[in-house]
């Protein structure tokens, strides 16, 4: 790395170039005017040659780009780019744009700096006068930012030759061009500065060694590849490609001076592109700019194609116009390769800009990826080949018809629902909508921001009136008050479910709930601007609608308690293809706590701009056109700030129609108003004038005024068909297949036949013992024999075990000890040996044991008769040598714990007569007699599988390793809820589950009785869950508040764990013996696998590399094997935590959610296939699959064992002497008080 510091003589010398700067003259850039540059002022200088990539230039200030901010390296190539990553060789010289790696390109051509021809120079600069320099720039282009860079990266490409080729072009003789790029960076943004001096451009293309031709150059920035699975083209930008458009960057600017260039390139407002300057410079020949009016006129389309070879200019999206796109939308942010090419608009303009591509990350085919859960793929038109229903229906909703057109296929939801043919819901059905929101706020004049996360979205929409209401959580107290004008936040989903006018449509119906806005807050006579991003993700899997909300600006302040009210007000929304914009002026009345008899009131005014963006399928030309404007009249406007709760409220009813003068509520229909009557579940039919009717919805029956769900199960009894099962819902009903049917193409149900040999023993349909004590052996055909294994009796299918020990098979001095399969053999006091053998002499004695001979020699009492001596301390020992857990003081009679080396365990020292539950922490020696099967601990009878499906929970029980299929029962039923998570108690038989429609936490017996919730506030998304069978704790996971908190099994004592660096925890479990918690986390960007101690300390990451998806976790504790199954990379995986290494147990998983382990065992539940299947974990394969009557998305699963498994841990004797919460750790346990606990009458202590 080398930083130039420069002094004040350099700052003194760089004087002119700053006052040339400030004065902003008309004239093209002089070299003088560059950034300083050359060896004098600390450059390192690339080997001369052609396609030369500079080592890696370390950055002492990491550099942001896109949405990148740990960049802290760069490297320069001879072909005028900046590297974020070192380029392939492959991609050493210019091909195909994007490259696969991270680039600023500010002249990207085939340059050759062989022999002399020319220099490229380049360094870090931390010297005032250059940031200096870099302000000027930068703050020419975007005024309103306050910016100061603290590095500034100065890349200098001086008088640089084109490359030739063989065939050399006798007009580029002699011709070498000259130009800059400089990147400022500061803690929160980077910027680009590329400057292009008077006479410095002085050819525009060079030779192409994979076209063998002349190609122009390329100015553009792009984000390389990206994706942890799937990897593909990020973002990129293109702004000037052509000969015209290159020969001009000397002539024009973004910034005000000719030849200077400035970009925005690292922060949050560049997630999806880069962002030009917008503050512009004409050619000297052409005139000056006349300002237009503020409309959305729509000009000029250019389909895809034609944008590259277009010189037509067109507005650029700046900061200060987010409200507007300043490219075709065909090539829009969201744009992605998948889908068909379309005429979009182009965004009427101001003259003389370069043109800009900007596009998004791009796929090359329709991938079947794991964002969309319920459908499995993404909704895209792909133009790679001709696409048709046949191969596409599964990309529409289950309410809608696919239909083929000549250029591709389309969606279309049938009669009864509403929506884009991807997403449907039924017409007049109430709507929920979910999501986070996050914020950077300045309030008032405040200089210091209020920065929230993770905050939660929710919104109710009672769909026939049009109406939503919206509440954010968790706002700050110094910010509630002062985002109540904000009602327009909530009012998009306003929008999407507005009462639509006959022949307009509402935003669901257009986009499905699947687009992106954004909007820019101006309020009059109030400094600073407040963008507002949001992205809709369409319905999840459980029905609701997602969306993500940024908030970052300024917003004047309001004072505490003050009252905000809004008027009705209408809003016009213009439309063309895949983009939507609008703009309008509001007033707010603020009415502020009364003072001195009297509430000052004010009324104040902001201005509202947005761009919505979204995609359409545009092969129906047929379907009738959007009206190009339509109007949304909002009215019952209700705005609340609860202080005590920190909670913000938004209410509005909405309407969407024609263009209107007057009140919105004017001589209009009262299906448009809110005012009809009708259910809930109903949908509201205008009629002339105010008349109407309403109509029950799809799967109601009513006089629209009141509507009852029908049953259609019971009505039709033969709707689903023979040996079929049908299941009444809300509004619907589902068919499922009987046992030993299937669904046929045709969707009726047929017989499951298979006519070839059954392997019994493969398949596990054998009635063989247990694994553990039987074998069964296959004898071809459908036949099979079972035997019983080594150190069992019986004909195989009933094993008994052999007591070896009768008579014994050890050394007649030494004790035989029978074991289930085998038996251990030891010699006997005052003989070694390994118990086969044992002859006479004493064993290598062990630390305890000298030790007491040691204090007993010294004290001369040697006999063990005699008692000890008075007010001397002896430590015991057990009968292995080994320190006796308890030792007890023989004169004070007091007594404590101890480790394995004797050393005593802090606060375990107890007061006279009393003993503290202390437990070895060593085990005993063991002496194996012949050999046995591994597994040689036998299952315990009674074991049951325990899954959750949806709104119940099934038990299915175990015969060894074996599903006993016919005898799955449901364990209970909770029709309202989804329960996710399972855990279960093996001391008292319960079983403890997740659910999020609560949320809740509940539990039940599995000996009867009522379900029972034991905790339900203070809940986000709770998940996983865990159960620590011996402290008697539960640990679950939130992946809405991103967090793991512990509490005792009826719910009480809750503490927080971890609230940080948590993105999607979703899978727990507990080590409960050896006190270790683990937990998965599938953040898409970085997803891991954590392990901490169960009273929080010692977090770490256990696998974090070549993870996508990890769900389900599970954690053998007679293996001490932790396994998880993995939705992205389609895998289970098991590690040794002790260990490092990772063993790959089965591939080409479909949707595995979560996984519990029993013996040789594993069993997963899928998404895709909605089975319970079973893999043998010692030969890596798939052995059966069990799949219930109802066919409907399984969640959790853990294993109800009838026998707890064996161990103790600290917290398992008298609640390890704890006030309150005892968490076990590796030979310990700590002590810790609840949360919100003034700690009175607890005491915490590790």
């Amino acid at each position: 790395m080398v930083a130039a510091r420069a002094g004040s003589g350099a700052a003194r010398t760089w004087a002119p170039l700053l006052q040339l700067l400030l004065a902003g003259l008309g004239g093209c850039l002089r070299r003088q005017e560059l950034f300083p540059f050359g060896p004098g002022h600390g450059d390192l200088q690339l080997e001369a040659g052609d396609d030369r990539v500079s080592p890696a230039l370390e950055l002492s200030w990491g550099l942001r780009f896109y949405d990148r901010s740990d960049i802290d390296s760069i490297y320069v190539t001879t072909n005028g780019i900046i590297a974020m990553s070192e380029p392939p060789a492959k991609e050493s010289h210019p091909g195909l744009f994007p490259p696969t790696f991270g680039a600023i390109a500010p002249f990207l051509a085939d340059l050759d700096t062989t022999d002399g021809l020319g220099k490229v120079y380049y360094r870090e600069d931390f010297s005032p006068a250059v940031a200096q320099m870099a302000t000027v720039c930068i703050q020419r282009g975007f005024p309103e930012v306050s910016f100061q860079p603290s590095s500034v990266v100065v890349v200098t490409w001086e008088s640089v030759a084109p490359y030739q080729g063989p065939d050399r072009d006798p007009t580029q003789e002699g011709k070498r061009n000259t130009f800059q790029a400089v990147l400022a960076s500061s803690d929160s943004s980077s910027y680009a500065i590329f400057l292009y001096p008077e006479d410095g451009l002085q050819f525009y293309t060079t030779y192409s060694k994979k076209d063998r031709s002349q190609v122009p150059a390329v100015v553009a920035f792009s984000q390389g590849l990206v994706g942890i699975i799937w990897r593909s083209d990020g973002a990129y930008n293109t702004f000037a490609n052509d000969r015209d458009s290159i020969e001009n960057l000397v002539k024009r600017s973004n910034s005000g001076q000719k030849g200077v260039w400035v970009f925005e390139i690292g922060s949050p407002a560049t997630t999806n592109g880069v962002v030009p300057a917008d503050v512009y410079h004409a050619l000297d020949d052409e005139a000056e700019y006349e300002e237009e009016e503020e409309d959305y006129d729509l000009v000029t389309r250019l389909d895809v194609e034609d944008v590259a070879a277009t010189t037509v200019p067109y507005e650029t999206l700046g900061r200060r116009d987010t409200d507007t796109y300043d490219l075709p939308s065909a090539l829009s942010p969201q744009h992605t390769a998948n889908e068909s090419p379309q005429e979009q608009p182009m965004v009427k303009a101001r003259s003389f800009q370069l043109p800009v591509e900007r596009v998004s990350q791009q796929h090359p085919q329709v991938i079947d990826v794991d964002e969309v859960e319920e459908t499995g793929v993404v909704f895209s038109y792909n133009t790679d080949s001709q696409q048709t229903c046949a191969n596409n229906r599964h990309q529409c909703s289950i309410h809608a018809e696919c239909r083929d057109y000549p250029t591709g296929f389309c969606c279309r939801c049938v009669d009864g629902y509403t929506g884009n043919g991807k997403q449907c819901v039924a017409e007049g059905s109430p709507q929920r909508v979910n999501g986070k929101v996050k914020g950077r706020i300045f309030v008032g004049d405040s200089q210091a921001p209020i920065v929230f996360e993770n905050t939660d979205l929710h919104s109710y929409v009672v769909m026939n009136h049009g109406r939503s209401y919206t509440a954010i959580s968790t706002i700050p107290e110094t910010l509630g008050y002062s985002l109540l004008p904000l009602a327009p936040v909530g009012g998009i989903i306003g929008w999407m479910f507005a009462v639509e006018q006959d022949g307009f449509k509402n935003g669901f119906s257009i986009t499905g709930g699947e687009f992106t806005r954004q909007a820019e807050v101006t309020f009059v006579g109030h400094p600073g601007k407040l963008v507002v991003k949001q992205q809709f993700s369409g319905i999840d899997e459980h029905g609701h609608l997602t969306i993500d909300t940024e908030l970052e600006g300024r917003v004047p302040k309001i004072a505490f308690g003050s009252m905000v009210h809004i008027e009705p007000y209408t809003e016009l929304y213009h439309y063309s293809p895949s983009v939507i914009t609008s703009s309008s002026t509001r007033e707010y009345t603020v009415t502020e706590p009364e003072q001195d008899g009297a509430a000052p009131s004010h009324t104040y005014t902001y201005q509202w701009r947005q761009t919505i963006t979204f995609h359409q399928c545009t092969h129906d030309e047929a379907r009738p056109a959007l009206p190009s404007t339509q109007q949304l009249s909002v009215d019952s406007v209700f705005v609340l700030y609860n202080q005590d709760e920190r909670i913000l409220r938004y209410a509005l009813s909405n309407s969407i129609g024609p263009m209107k003068d007057g009140s919105p509520d004017a001589l209009q229909n009262p299906c448009y108003i809110g005012t009809h009557g009708c259910d809930t579940n109903a949908a509201c039919r205008p009629g002339p004038d105010i008349q109407f009717s309403c109509e029950c919805s799809v799967g109601f029956r009513g006089d629209g005024r009141t509507c009852q769900d029908i049953d259609e199960c019971s009505e039709q009894p033969s709707v689903c068909g023979s040996h079929a099962i049908c299941n009444n819902y809300p509004g619907t009903f589902r068919c499922e297949c009987a046992e030993g049917y299937r669904f046929s193409e045709e969707g009726t149900c047929v017989a499951v036949e298979d006519q070839r040999p059954i392997n019994y023993c493969l398949s596990g349909l054998h009635d063989c013992d247990i694994p553990q004590r039987a074998q069964c052996i296959y004898t071809g055909g459908s036949s099979y024999s079972c035997s019983c294994l080594p150190g069992f009796s019986g004909g195989g299918r009933a094993c008994r075990d052999v007591d070896e020990c009768q008579p014994s098979r050890c050394h007649p001095d030494a004790f035989c000890y029978n074991t289930p399969g085998s038996f251990t053999c030891q010699c006997k006091p005052g003989y070694q040996g390994n118990g086969f053998r044992c002859l006479p002499g004493e064993a290598e004695k062990t630390r305890c044991q000298h030790e007491r001979e040691r204090i007993l020699g010294a004290a001369d009492a040697t006999d063990p008769q005699r008692p000890g001596p008075p007010g001397l301390f002896v430590p015991e020992c057990d009968e292995h040598g080994q320190y006796s857990p308890t030792q007890c003081h023989g004169s004070t009679g007091h007594c404590w714990c101890v480790d394995q080396d004797g050393r005593e365990i802090e606060g375990t020292r107890t007061r006279f007569g009393v003993q503290p539950p202390c437990l070895s922490t060593v085990a005993p020696p063991t002496h194996y007699g012949p050999p046995v099967p591994t597994a040689v601990i036998p299952l315990p009878p009674g074991t049951h599988l325990l899954f959750a499906q949806t709104g119940k929970v099934e038990h299915l029980p175990l015969e060894g390793n074996t599903m006993k299929k016919v005898e799955a029962k449901t364990l209970f039923h909770a029709p309202d809820k989804v329960i996710i998570g399972l855990a279960f108690d093996c001391v008292d038989k319960m079983v403890y589950w997740t659910e999020i429609t609560g949320p809740s936490i509940g539990r039940a017996s599995l000996h009867g009785g009522e379900p029972t919730t034991i905790i339900r506030q203070d809940l986000g998304s709770p998940e996983g869950i865990a159960l620590d069978h011996l402290g008697r704790n539960i640990f679950w996971t939130d992946s809405h508040l991103d967090r793991i908190e512990v509490a005792k099994l009826d719910g009480s004592q809750r503490r927080m764990l971890f609230d940080t660096d948590l993105v999607n925890p979703r899978g727990i479990i507990v080590d409960a013996v050896r006190g270790n918690l683990y937990w998965t986390d599938w953040n898409r960007d970085n997803p891991k696998i954590e392990t901490a101690y169960m009273d929080g300390t010692n977090r770490r990451i256990l696998v974090k590399d070549d993870l996508g998806l990890p769900n389900g976790l599970t954690f053998d504790a007679f293996s001490s094997q932790l396994c998880w199954v993995d939705a992205g990379t389609k895998r289970v995986e098991c590690v040794s935590p002790s260990q490092p290494s990772r063993r790959k147990v089965l591939e080409g998983l479909q949707y595995p959610f979560a996984v519990t382990s029993y013996g040789k065992n594993l069993y997963y539940t899928d998404w895709k296939t909605n089975t319970v299947i079973a893999v043998d974990l010692a030969i890596s394969k798939e052995m059966d699959a069990f799949h219930p009557h109802k066919q409907t998305r399984l969640y959790g699963i853990t294993t109800a064992l009838s026998q707890c498994p064996p161990g103790h841990n600290y917290c398992s004797v008298h609640n390890g002497g704890c006030t309150h919460l005892c968490l076990a750790t590796p030979g310990s346990r700590t002590c810790r008080c609840p949360d919100n606990t003034l700690g009175v009458d607890c005491i915490e202590r590790q």
